[in-house]
C-alpha cells in the first residue's frame, strides 16, 4: 500500500493567495480553480473583471491536468501541432492549467482564465509554487 498526500483546505488557501497576488501584480483580472486529486473542486474565485467565461474553463483546465498527469498546454500544443484527435479527449486543451506533484504523485491541479494562455499559466504556476517550493 501506498501513502499519497492530500490537499488540505490551508494548502488550497495559501495556494489560490498566491495565484491572486500574481495576477493582481499583473493587472490581470482571472478565475481560479483548484481541485483535489479526483478533478473534484476545492476552490474557484472569479475576479472583479474576469470574463465570465473563466469561471467555467479554469476548473477544466485544473481537472485536465489531474486526469493526465500534465499541464494543459501539452494538449493545446497537441492540437496546434495538427493532432486534431485530441479534441475528442475529455480535456480542455488549453494553456493555464497545471498540476500539483508531489512526491511523484499528483495530488490536485490549478486551472487559470482570463487573460492570455501564457499568462493564465503564469498565475497557476504561481499557486503551484507556493506549495511545492519549485517551479511548476
Amino acid at each position: 500500500m501506498k501513502d499519497i498526500k492530500a490537499l488540505t483546505l490551508d494548502d488550497v488557501k495559501r495556494i489560490a493567495a498566491a495565484a491572486e497576488a500574481e495576477a493582481v501584480a499583473n493587472g490581470w483580472a482571472v478565475s481560479i480553480a483548484v481541485c483535489d486529486a479526483g478533478g473534484h473542486p476545492l476552490w474557484l474565485q472569479r475576479m472583479d473583471g474576469a470574463p465570465l467565461m473563466s469561471a467555467v474553463v479554469a476548473p477544466e483546465k485544473a481537472r485536465t491536468c489531474v486526469m493526465t498527469g500534465k499541464p494543459s498546454k501539452v494538449f493545446e500544443d497537441m492540437v496546434n501541432s495538427g493532432r486534431y484527435a485530441a479534441l475528442a479527449m475529455p480535456v480542455v486543451p488549453l494553456e493555464g492549467g497545471e498540476p500539483i506533484v508531489i512526491d511523484a504523485n499528483v495530488i490536485g491541479a490549478v486551472g487559470v482564465s482570463g487573460v492570455k494562455a501564457g499568462e493564465d499559466a503564469q498565475v497557476a504556476r504561481a499557486g503551484v509554487e507556493a506549495l511545492t517550493g519549485a517551479a511548476a
